[in-house]
Formats: structure tokens, sequence, C-alpha cells
């Protein structure tokens, strides 16, 4: 009767909580012509707690016990009761048993965004771990009443490991990666084409595909339905749900251990990073899958253990990430969208050579802070990094890390039915020539030959 769903931000998981609030609250009315309809039992009503951080920034220790404070004022109002336990483990069982006895049926207890204090202070590592103990003692007041719950429900965007927030849950049943409950958020191809048949007759299904689709959680793939219906609403293509919120606290990660951003393509890890995150070792494979920014492409058994490919869910993520990033290094946003464009042009009009150019020019605007703290003018894939980010967040098709079976491509781009097969080496003489050599020599570029109109080796 304990369960976990960990899913992105504006996925629906506030609905669906919502949902189960008015199930269990006996509403039948609603769900005339549902499924559930003639299959519940909609005489038995049960008291609900409804658990909410999903409004406001909770960044310290401080702001969760107002936050945690004003909620329980607020519940004995609701319901009518008098609470007089002073820690808020023992406000939350004495108001689950307060209710159990007042409506003699168990409590639901429902939990929005269980997390939130912990991601809000999660650039202050000491805040976070902070409200992560303060909530620790909130959950932990579920096991002491568990004879008067029904079912308690925690969404999530992160999965903290069940030992530093959930201890004394050890039947607390994570659905998050249930192939059962895949689509249980987001909209399916068959919920596109049946729900909104009349909405979407006027795009590109491909296209919307492109842009929106792509989110597995080992099952059908689903689309981003914040996307859905504001593209339904606004009639064009745009990253919605990526602009409603930034991901800066991985800038910092990206910084501190220098990522290669090309691996995000494809990404292999093992089931233990995937399932657990912990403040005290963020990895930013982690944190990249949970909030949305990565999603699950493959799964592969060897030996003993599941390792999960990771990559983009779709063209919206790519793009916009890649630019979130380089914006990170170039600051000067009309010295980037400038260098996209004359890339574009470059590309379309076959001038190769101005390229060298146009690459040369954008290097010398990062600050040079960058090289001298960093170590990077040694650093081959900060090179690779940053002239993917620019591609890859330019609208090019991009293929990092390209796999032939001489070898893999550093980065393949593919546009106007030509090929640009890319190879990166930092060495202090001729590093352009070996680049080459090293494609010319390995026969990158076969793969190609013949399915496109040209292919163009290029060192760097």
């Amino acid at each position: 009767k304990y369960y976990f769903l960990s899913r992105p931000r504006r996925f629906g998981k506030s609905l669906f909580l919502d949902t189960i609030k008015e199930a269990f609250s006996g509403n039948k009315e609603l769900f005339k012509g549902l499924y559930i309809y003639d299959k519940w039992d909609w005489s038995k009503k049960h008291p609900i707690i409804k658990i909410d951080f999903t409004e406001g920034n909770i960044k310290t220790p401080e702001d969760l016990k107002i936050k945690l404070t004003e909620m329980f004022i607020s519940l004995q109002r609701e319901f009518d009761v008098e609470i007089t336990f002073q820690t808020f483990s023992g406000k939350l069982g004495e108001l689950i048993y307060s209710l159990y006895k007042k409506y003699n049926q168990q409590v639901v207890v429902l939990v929005d965004e269980y997390d939130k204090p912990i991601l809000d202070a999660i650039e202050n590592i000491e805040y976070a771990k902070e409200n992560r103990e303060i909530l620790k003692d909130l959950y932990s007041a579920l096991k002491k009443a568990d004879p008067y719950i029904k079912l308690a429900f925690l969404t999530g965007v992160s999965r903290f490991s069940k030992v530093s927030i959930f201890s004394g849950l050890n039947q607390l049943n994570d659905i998050t990666l249930d192939p059962n409950f895949a689509t249980i958020c987001g909209y399916t191809q068959t919920d596109l084409e049946t729900v909104f048949a009349d909405r979407i007759k006027d795009f590109d299904k491909e296209e919307v595909r492109k842009w929106y689709n792509g989110y597995s959680w080992l099952g059908e793939k689903v689309y981003n339905p914040f996307d859905i219906l504001l593209l339904f609403n606004k009639k064009i293509f745009r990253p919605y749900w990526f602009e409603t919120g930034t991901p800066t606290f991985l800038i910092k990660l990206f910084r501190q251990y220098k990522y290669f951003l090309p691996e995000l393509e494809n990404l292999e890890v093992g089931e233990e990073l995937l399932s657990n995150l912990d403040i005290d070792s963020l990895y930013v494979e982690n944190l990249l899958f949970q909030t949305g920014y990565l999603t699950i492409k493959n799964v592969e058994r060897r030996l003993y253990r599941e390792v999960y490919t990771l990559s983009y869910p779709n063209y919206e993520v790519k793009v916009s990430l890649n630019n979130f990033f380089l914006l990170h290094f170039i600051p000067d946003r009309s010295l980037k969208d400038k260098t996209e464009n004359e890339l574009e042009k470059a590309l379309r009009d076959n001038q190769i050579e101005k390229l060298k150019y146009i690459l040369h020019r954008f290097f010398a605007s990062i600050p040079y802070d960058w090289y001298r703290k960093n170590d990077l003018e040694s650093y081959e894939g900060f090179y690779a990094s940053i002239i993917y980010a620019l591609f890859s967040g330019a609208g090019f098709e991009t293929i990092a890390e390209d796999t032939t079976n001489k070898g893999r491509i550093d980065l393949t781009i593919i546009y106007n039915n030509k090929v640009y097969i890319i190879e990166f080496k930092v060495i202090e003489d001729q590093a352009e020539k070996t680049a080459l050599k090293q494609i010319e020599e390995k026969k990158y570029y076969e793969k190609y030959l013949g399915k496109y109109e040209e292919v163009y080796l290029i060192g760097i």
C-alpha cells in the first residue's frame, strides 16, 4: 500500500494524485465513461491528507519548517481536528490517527514532489542535507501509523535512496521503472490519435514525434504532455517544456568534472547509478535522467546486471540543452546566433574552408579564464564538447562517437544530404594533419559512401 513514482517536472504527477484523491473521495460522477466507473467501491470514502511541496522555493531548512508548519495549520482547519505534537513526524502521525478515529476509515496519504525541498537547496549541500533529515523525520510517521493507512502514494522528480529518506518503509513499491506503469504519465501515440484526433490532424505527425516524443521508462515511449498541450494552443513548435526551468546546477557539475558533452548521446550506466540519487555523491548522468534531460534508449543484460543506454529523448531537449550549455561558455548570445547562421550558410554553400575561420573566431571569444582555470587548452574533450554543442544547439543532425567497423568517429554531421566527418586532435603541431590522417587511414567515410551526395573529411 506504499507506492512511489518518479517523473520529470510538468509530466502530470499532480494531476495523477488529484485523480487518486477523487477516487478515494468517492466522487463517482467524475469517472463516468471511464474504465474504473463500474469497478470501484464508491460507497467508501476515505479521509485524504495531501502534502504538497509544489509551490514556492524551499531553499533553506527554515523555509521547510515554515512550509510544514503552515501546512499542518491548514490541515487542522480542513478536518477540524486538533494537533498537539511538536515534531513534524508527531504531527503527521497524530493527524492520521485522529482522522482514522473521526471517520472510521483508513487514511490516504498523498505526497506531491516529496523531494522538492532537497532539490531546491541542491546548490548548497549542507542545506540540502538538513532538509533531507527533516523530510526523513516527517516520512517516518508513515511506518508508525501503518494500521491506519489505506494508501500512501509519493511522487517526485528524483529517486533518493530508501535508506536516506524512507528508512522505515521497507515495503515501499517503487513503480518508476516498472513496465506496467511506463505510460502512467505522458501521452502515448494512441492518446494523440484518439483523444486529440481533432487537434493532431493540423500538424505533421512525424515532426510532432521528432520534437516531443521519446521518453521511455522501460515501456512504450510517451510524449511530453506539457509540450503537446502548448503546441495545440500556440500552433508553433517551440521548446516549451525546457523553457519552464533551466538546470543551472548541472553546469557546476559539468565544469567540475570536465564532462564530455558528446557522450550524452549514448551514455551507458548501471542500474545502481540510475536507481538512487545521493546528495553526498551527485552524478551528472543520474541527475540528467531523473530530471528528464536524458531517457532510456536501450537495456542490455551483461553477466549479472542490466546496463542502460541513455540518450536525449527528442529534438527539443537535444537542441535546447546544448544551447544552454553553450551560453555558459559564450555569454554573448548575438555572437552565438551569428556563428550558427554562418555555419549553416557555409555548409549550405559548400564553403568548407570558411569553417576554419568561423570556428577560430568562436573559440577566440571564449573568456580566457576558462582556459587558465580549467587547464583546458590541452583537453581534447573540451574542444569536441564545444563544437558538438555548437552544431547540436544550432539544430544540425549530429552523431557523436559514430561507430564504424574501423573505430569511432568523433563527430558526424549530416546536413542537406551531405556528411561531414570530424576528428579532433590536441597536439602542439600538425593537429589538423594528424586528425585527417586518422580519418583517412581508418576509412571512417566508407559507411557513408553511396548513401549521401557528398562526404567531407575535416580534421580539427
